[in-house]
């Protein structure tokens, strides 16, 4: 599914990923589609099924960590919102019913290991978004301690930006600010040890948050799912090199081979790239949830 239509809802927003429709004032219909973006570009190839591993992933994941912070899901039948059956059957298995939130303007970012923006700001500066690191570390190591590393949320076909914290307490305040960088935190460091239970090391990752009108923070979007996260299996990782991974890195790696200036429109990708990619999918799945 490169695009979801629903006739008897509107659409209120079309990202990367997801399309959003009104149910009413305090919740909405999240479709995760097939779509694959990358250097926050959107491919035009879908990746076949990527939509539902994302939505089972992640409410997976809402699910175990409800204890550190509450999430965005309702308990609301999808017959009840949207009537036609033959639109229900097509995102059954890729639909959420959310809370409607106020999102933060930010992403939070979680990096256990140093890899990809991080290690190469680490080459050019010996430190990761300004936190300065030791000497002599190799590309993929494990980090003394997870860093969080903030980020802006870019415009479809822009470029996130990596930002400090202070500047996330200029945009939110800095009871929020910090609030947030503590359950990033949080969460990654308990998704982190269940995973290596499962063969699966979590690289980095990156969360989503918004606050209801009562300014409660809450968990939004998706969770810990290989669109979000680096996912290296833990039998072949191996420090100076980049792993192989259960995640969009493998299209990334392809899409560096290209000549392409990472902006839209995206390039169109050979089908053994597409298969795989589904594949990895499906394994990191499986892996986390079985």
């Amino acid at each position: 599914m490169l695009e979801s239509r629903l006739s008897g809802l509107t659409r209120i927003h079309q990202g990367k990923v997801r399309d959003v429709y009104a149910i009413d004032e305090r919740s909405m219909l999240i479709v995760t589609t097939d779509r694959l973006s990358a250097f926050d570009v959107v491919l035009p190839n879908p990746i076949p099924g990527k939509g539902a591993v994302l939505t089972r992933i992640s409410r997976f994941w809402f699910d175990r960590t409800k204890h550190i912070v509450p999430n965005h899901i309702l308990d609301i039948p999808l017959q009840s919102v949207v009537k036609d059956p033959a639109e229900r059957a097509a995102i059954a298995d890729r639909s959420m019913i959310v809370q409607r939130l106020k999102a933060l303007p930010i992403e939070a970012v979680v990096r256990g290991y140093l890899i990809g923006s991080g290690w190469k700001d680490y080459q050019q500066t010996g430190k990761v978004c300004g936190i300065e690191l030791p000497p002599g570390l190799r590309q993929a190591d494990r980090l003394s301690e997870p860093l969080y590393t903030p980020a802006t949320k870019a415009e479809l076909g822009e470029h996130d930006e990596n930002i400090d914290f202070e500047r996330t307490v200029a945009l939110i305040g800095r009871g929020l600010a910090e609030q947030v960088r503590a359950t990033a935190l949080a969460l990654y460091q308990f998704a982190a040890e269940y995973a290596r239970t499962r063969g699966i090391i979590i690289a980095d990752t990156k969360f989503e948050f918004g606050v209801d009108d009562a300014g409660h923070l809450t968990l939004i979007d998706e969770a810990l799912t290989p669109d979000s996260s680096r996912f290296w299996p833990t039998d072949t990782y191996r420090p100076g090199s980049s792993p192989p991974s259960f995640d969009k890195q493998f299209v990334r790696d392809y899409l560096e081979t290209l000549t392409w200036d990472k902006r839209a429109p995206g390039p169109n990708l050979p089908d053994e790239v597409v298969q795989k990619t589904a594949e990895k999918y499906a394994e990191a799945e499986r892996r986390l949830t079985t």
